[in-house]
Formats: structure tokens, sequence, C-alpha cells
């Protein structure tokens, strides 16, 4: 369990490097990037944010895309502190190690004790390498230049899709996504940098709806029956 933990936390965490190329191709100093990374910590709200800065996004529109994506967080926190049921002076401090990595670690576990062993393991490995990888990440752009000539800008979308891509299992999940990228992709050359992300969650509630409706015309057990 130690073992997978680590794996998880190493894997990911390394790819902190490429939100620093990311970040300091998009104008940001080398402070704002690692502030970034140790307050922030959730790899999707991170990018989500330079790159709408990269694209001219106004800073509040850009900010609150990265938030919308961030809320995700708050229901594995409401999970995670049943299943983990920490001291109250711990609380505050774990809340910033409850991102996707972490609680998929720890709900898979057998007990509570495995559970927590898998999120501290895995969050303090994340957390530093995570941040260690940003700094050189940002480091490495300032030493190489234009990091658009090197390719390095669809560094941070790259990895981004390489660690969602796994996630998409159900058929749900697959036409969120499709449907997500759809609106992203088709108003982005129409809409100011940062909003077409906004407009792009609203595939979530689609497919919800799509679902219900679906269900209520779909006839009942007893309905079926009595045909």
């Amino acid at each position: 369990m130690v073992r997978d933990a680590l794996g998880v936390g190493v894997a990911v965490g390394l790819s902190g490097f490429a939100f620093g190329v990311t970040s300091a191709g998009a104008g940001l100093t080398l402070l704002q990037t690692c502030v970034l990374s140790l307050l922030v910590f959730t790899g999707a709200s991170q990018f989500a944010l330079v790159g709408a800065l990269a694209g001219g996004g106004n800073p509040f529109t850009a900010a609150a895309g990265a938030f919308f994506l961030g809320t995700r967080n708050a229901f594995y926190g409401l999970r995670l502190s049943q299943l983990l049921s920490l001291p109250g002076f711990v609380k505050p401090f774990a809340a910033q190690w409850v991102i996707d990595e972490t609680t998929a670690v720890a709900l898979a576990q057998p007990d509570r004790r495995s559970a927590r062993i898998g999120f501290t393991v895995t969050g303090l490995t994340l957390y530093a390498l995570w941040n260690l990888t940003t700094l050189l990440g940002a480091l490495g752009a300032e030493a190489i230049g234009d990091t658009a000539a090197w390719g390095l800008d669809a560094a941070g979308p790259a990895v981004f899709l390489a660690l969602l891509a796994p996630m998409l299992r159900s058929a749900t999940e697959r036409a969120t996504a499709a449907i997500a990228v759809v609106l992203g992709l088709g108003l982005l050359p129409v809409l100011p940098a940062g909003v077409p992300v906004l407009v792009a969650a609203l595939a979530a509630p689609a497919v919800l709806w799509f679902q219900g409706r679906r269900a209520q015309q779909e006839p009942g057990p007893d309905e079926e029956a009595a045909r």
C-alpha cells in the first residue's frame, strides 16, 4: 500500500515541472509560480489559471475558472472527513492535501488505518515533489527563454489530458468530457480568454439533466409488465 501511494505521489509530482514551465511561459514570476503551487496545490486549477492568463484573459475570469475546477475538492473533503476521522487540529493541514490522487488512494484502502497512511504518504510525497519540480520548471523556463519556441507551452495541457484520460471510465464521464471539449474549443475564438472554461463547466449539469429526462421517459418495470 505504501509502495502504491509513493508511486502515485512520485508519478504525478514530477508533472509539476510542466506547470513551472507553463506558468513561466505565461508571464508569471518565479515567486508567483511557486506560491501558486504552495497554496493552491491542485494541478487542474493551476493549469487553467495560467492558461487563461497566457491567452490574455482577465485575471478575475481566470481565477473564477480555476475556482470552479477546484470545487470538486470540497466534495472529496466531505467523504474523506468521514473516512479518515482525523483529529480536529489536523484537519486544516490535511485539507491542503485533499486532491484527486490522495482521495483515490485513501478510498482504495480496506480500513481507516490504511486509508490514513495512504492519504498521508501520497499527500506528503506529491506536495514535496510538485513544489520542487515547479521551482525547477520555472527556473528552466527562465534559462531557455521563449517556451513557445521549444513547444513547451503545450506541456501543461498535455500533462492535464494524460491525468484526466484514465478517469473517464463510464459513458457519462466520456460524454461530459466530449461536450466540454466542444464547448471550450468552439467558443475559444469568440469569447474572452478564460470564459470558455466557465462555459465548458456547463457540460456536467447538461448531461445529468439529459439523463434525468431520459430516465423519466423510459417505462418502468410495471409498465413493461402491463404491455
